[in-house]
């Protein structure tokens, strides 16, 4: 059984662990490393979740262990990685949801500490392999991909829809708009902040800042590297979010075209990664959705014949925190 750590007991590093309890996997979590969190604050926040309601199990803590479900799971607060027992602890995989070791030197020092694999819930700088899920993660390679970057959730909603696009029709430029959830990088009021728009007040204003989405997908799918650039506007809700894609094709498409070429690979390539909604939906309707993206099929719209707008929805944690999930299995599958 696949031995699991995690580092970093915020909103991916909580969901995580859920996701596995929701999923059923076989998976042993072992170990949770909080630095400033004690065991009563880890018990209280696995339970209670203002966006995705209380998990259901028997959940409680004493001193520095946490009991789920009748399974004993140790409580850390090491700040250095590298002084972490993952050896004497035999783990397999580290999931790094701390958003602080997100580099090669950062993230090698849980390789250091004992354990095989570390996935960062992040786009990480110099990371052995950059794999989004149902994209290009069958270039995963156990004897290579120590350090794991799953990219962001917005890579993970932009990048399959942005495939389906360049393997059908052919991708020659393309803008990306996430229109996203305000995160716990923002201030609640007014603050300190070295990006000037995200030190403002999150639930007060549509904040526009940078994302990476865009220059991840050509790490992701090489055939577009140059070719996409992005925004993201955060808003004042507090999860889910839609990514808004404007590109221009290589060769001239209809709507039922493009609509067509997704409902298809929903159904075979992106099974579970990518759906297809025809339905009048609002944000809070894709609250909980596990999946990467799903496109708003009444949305796609093309102009001129090439010109095409594709909106695809996803919720920011859940839909992220699966494929984190699916990642750990994959692993496991390959021997690790």
């Amino acid at each position: 059984m696949m031995k699991v750590a995690i580092n970093g007991w915020g909103r991916i590093g909580r969901l995580v662990f859920r996701a596995a309890l929701r999923d059923h996997s076989a998976l042993d979590f072992v170990a949770i490393n909080s630095r400033s969190a004690g065991a009563s604050w880890i018990e209280h926040l696995l339970t209670y979740d203002s966006v995705h309601g209380k998990q259901e199990g028997e959940i409680r803590a004493e001193k520095d262990t946490l009991f789920v479900n009748g399974k004993e799971i140790k409580i850390l607060s090491e700040s250095d990685p590298e002084n972490l027992p993952w050896r004497d602890l035999g783990v397999d995989v580290v999931v790094e949801s701390t958003g602080q070791f997100r580099d090669r030197k950062g993230a090698s020092k849980h390789l250091e500490a004992g354990c095989k694999k570390v996935i960062i819930t992040a786009p990480g700088k110099e990371p052995d392999v950059t794999l989004v899920p149902g994209v290009n993660d069958a270039m995963y390679n156990p004897a290579t991909h120590n350090i794991i970057s799953l990219a962001s959730c917005t890579t993970n909603c932009l990048a399959p829809v942005a495939k389906v696009l360049e393997d059908g029709f052919g991708i020659t430029r393309g803008f990306m708009t996430t229109v996203h959830a305000y995160t716990g990088d923002q201030k609640l009021l007014d603050g300190r902040h070295k990006d000037l728009r995200r030190a403002r007040a999150a639930a007060m204003s549509i904040v526009p800042t940078t994302t990476g989405a865009a220059a991840a997908l050509g790490i992701v799918l090489p055939s577009l590297a140059g070719k996409m650039d992005g925004i993201s506007l955060r808003v004042p809700t507090t999860n889910v979010s839609v990514v808004d894609l404007v590109a221009e094709l290589g060769s001239e498409v209809t709507r039922e075209a493009v609509n067509s070429a997704f409902e298809e690979a929903s159904k075979t390539s992106l099974t579970g990664i990518l759906a297809v909604s025809h339905l009048p939906l609002v944000s809070i309707d894709y609250n909980g959705s596990s999946f990467s993206a799903v496109v708003d099929a009444e949305y796609t719209n093309v102009v001129g014949g090439r010109l095409v707008k594709v909106l695809a929805w996803y919720d920011n944690e859940w839909g992220y925190s699966c494929r984190v999930v699916d990642m750990i299995k994959r692993l496991e599958a390959e021997g690790v």
